[in-house]
């Protein structure tokens, strides 16, 4: 699947938007990826992360993980998918208190070779708190996959990033926003909070 294409699945979806945004990192950006509208669509999740599949399979050979390992809420429906696509289990780590933890039940055997999973990758800082939660937890993290790395291949995760497209869309510091981008008012689009 060429970018081209995944874009246009993204832009079918209306989940590739223009604005002013304030991202989950507390960026600010001229453009955001809905992912959660993307896999509303049943169809559309399996293409893409089909597509993912192959690439993480292209990197990382086959059988190389045990268990998908996603941070919830925006990994949590990619790494579902993701896994169904590579035949392995998944799992998910909540935030409690701000850091993430593994409840319902989930654990992870000691030496499992984990795949962490998001949906978005920008500035890798929840893909790293992921990993350290995996490894606290006795995973070993072979590599990382995303749909989008919106870091253009700059987001540093710690282990190799997979990524179904990787783009440079320019984020900002609050008090580093460009006169176009300050006049517009900021939307805070992702699971963690509404308006900026």
């Amino acid at each position: 699947m060429t970018d081209d294409c995944v874009l246009a699945e993204f832009r079918a979806a209306e989940a590739l938007l223009e604005g002013h945004f304030v991202l989950s990192s507390g960026k600010h950006s001229s453009a955001y990826l809905q992912c959660a509208r993307v896999m509303m669509d049943p169809g559309r999740a399996a293409r893409l992360c089909c597509a993912l599949a192959d690439k993480v399979r292209m990197t990382h050979g086959e059988n190389a993980f045990d268990l998908c390992v996603s941070p919830a809420m925006g990994g949590l429906i990619v790494g579902y998918e993701l896994a169904r696509q590579l035949s392995l289990p998944s799992i998910f780590a909540e935030r409690v208190e701000g850091n993430f933890i593994f409840r319902r039940g989930f654990d992870i055997p000691p030496g499992a070779r984990c795949l962490m999973v998001e949906d978005v990758v920008t500035t890798g800082l929840s893909s790293r708190e992921c990993i350290a939660a995996i490894q606290g937890a006795g995973g070993e993290v072979i590599g990382g996959a995303a749909l989008v790395d919106r870091s253009g291949g700059e987001a540093d995760i710690g282990v190799p990033l997979t990524a179904l497209v990787s783009l440079t869309i320019p984020v900002y510091e609050e008090g580093e926003l460009p006169e176009s981008l300050a006049a517009i008012p900021a939307v805070k689009p992702g699971s963690r909070g509404l308006r900026a």
